[in-house]
């Protein structure tokens, strides 16, 4: 089976309360077996164009994934990111080969 992904591009307006944010989508993640391949860090963006954090959340299912998103846990979380942050998230299958 296909792992699931989230690819996320954010840009934060309040570092301070996207805090909470972070904190409240640890319980959702955990329960969904989410495990960070990407957090922040240095990158390039050589076309398109760019936000300010790069985030790459690995599942152990692609429905893993979208359970986690449509979760009540997680869409708790997300409304304390929207107010502060734009960004967009991807939810894409992984290739088994």
């Amino acid at each position: 089976m296909a792992k699931g992904y989230w690819i996320g591009r954010v840009d934060v307006d309040d570092i301070n309360a996207y805090q909470k944010y972070v904190a409240a989508n640890a319980k959702p993640f955990a329960a969904y077996g989410a495990r960070f391949l990407v957090r922040g860090g240095t990158f390039e963006n050589p076309e398109g164009t760019a936000r300010s954090r790069n985030v790459v959340i690995e599942f152990p299912s692609y429905q893993a994934a979208l359970d986690c998103y449509h979760s009540a846990d997680y869409q708790a979380a997300k409304a304390l990111r929207v107010p502060v942050s734009d960004g967009d998230i991807v939810i894409v299958e992984g290739y088994d080969v």
